[in-house]
């Protein structure tokens, strides 16, 4: 993060004699109250600001890249752009937040995971066309600065830029007494990629007779929160400290619900040098069928057979808490993908054995037929 927000300027107040700094009075000729009030009184700690900023100052250090230029602490991220290395290179920009996931952090007082979701929000839609994510910008708005909890968001942040082989150029963090609860926080990002013009993966690129690729989501990731805790911490009136026997390793219902988002893009990266990749759908709010459908030209149809795999446990226990319809569910939720990848059918097993070999748990769930531009789901998810 570059500097907390509202910071005050060398010299921003009146100074006396020997450049001693003096209280600042309104109007002129008028006699000075017997105390000033500060910055501090207001709720903002310029102090605590800092200090946060020094816990994180080895953190960020971990993400940087060679392109990087200067140091934290300025005004802007200064970051060299190789144009050698491409013959027309193109800018991806992306910014998301995490939405009401943070509740839950919040809640539990865990906050060194959210900024991973926050990366993978990011840098996994810029992915989506064919981008390597080069650096990213973040912002935490807080209703009191907390140096200890602002290094935790802040190295969640830095972990996840390290996940994605992006830098954290830079930041904010604003205090925001009065509009925000002591404990409340919200965090936000841009991030910022390269590619070159000819290898942008867009609809045009999907054929008849290419192939769908699942890539597993890690859970929920960081959609559809505002319906999982009305229908477990509201009506369900469930606790997050209630260890779900579904979920294995004694896990407890927080705990599966603070799960860090997945982050794709570096594996994506890796499949687009190995194999023919027409198109990568992030799956983020509107599910399969409304992320999916993105990429797709109006002269094909994405058909997914849902019995290719099991989603996790926890859309099990959502949906059966909340009574919620299939199509409600596949509307909101990822249900157990986090990334489609659409390639030749010639490049279908090279493909599966790149993302097999980076660890990722990848199957073909569907391919490509002649169609209107919609998306097909067929079968039923193995169940039990």
């Amino acid at each position: 993060m570059t500097h907390v927000s509202e910071r005050s300027g060398a010299g921003s107040s009146p100074t006396g004699a020997g450049g001693d700094r003096q209280p600042w009075t309104a109007g002129s000729g008028r006699t000075a109250r017997k105390r000033s009030v500060s910055y501090a009184d207001a709720g903002v700690s310029i102090e605590a600001g800092d200090r946060a900023v020094e816990l994180l100052k080895s953190k960020v250090k971990q993400t940087r890249r060679p392109e990087v230029m200067g140091d934290l602490g300025g005004f802007a991220g200064l970051f060299r752009l190789d144009t050698k290395k491409y013959k027309n290179p193109i800018l991806a920009s992306s910014t998301d937040g995490v939405g009401t996931k943070l509740v839950i952090a919040q809640q539990m007082d865990i906050h060194d995971t959210v900024g991973i979701d926050l990366v993978a929000m990011v840098v996994d839609d810029l992915v989506a066309c064919g981008a390597e994510p080069l650096f990213l910008l973040d912002y935490i708005a807080t209703g009191e600065v907390v140096p200890d909890k602002v290094a935790e968001i802040g190295a969640g942040i830095a972990d996840g830029c390290r996940y994605a082989g992006c830098a954290l150029l830079g930041g904010e963090t604003a205090e925001h007494p009065g509009v925000l609860r002591p404990d409340e926080y919200d965090i936000s990002a841009t991030g910022v990629g390269v590619v070159e013009e000819s290898d942008i993966l867009s609809p045009e690129r999907v054929e008849v007779g290419d192939v769908v690729i699942a890539m597993r989501s890690s859970g929920l990731h960081s959609n559809g929160y505002s319906l999982v805790r009305h229908v477990l911490l509201g009506a369900g009136r469930m606790r997050l400290d209630v260890v779900i026997e579904d979920f294995g390793r004694q896990r407890t219902l927080g705990e599966e619900l603070l799960t860090p988002t997945k982050i794709y893009a570096q594996d994506c990266l890796k499949l687009i040098a190995e194999a023919e990749v027409r198109a990568l759908a992030h799956v983020t709010g509107g599910g399969i069928p409304g992320n999916l459908v993105r990429v797709l030209p109006e002269h094909v149809d994405a058909v997914v057979n849902r019995s290719t795999w099991k989603p996790q446990p926890v859309f099990d226990l959502i949906q059966s808490k909340g009574r919620i319809e299939d199509p409600e569910m596949e509307a909101t939720f990822n249900m157990g993908v986090g990334m489609f990848a659409i390639v030749s059918a010639e490049d279908a097993d090279r493909a599966l054995a790149t993302l097999t070999g980076r660890g990722v748990d990848a199957w073909q769930a569907g391919e490509i037929i002649e169609g209107s531009g919609n998306v097909q789901m067929i079968g039923q998810h193995t169940r039990g």
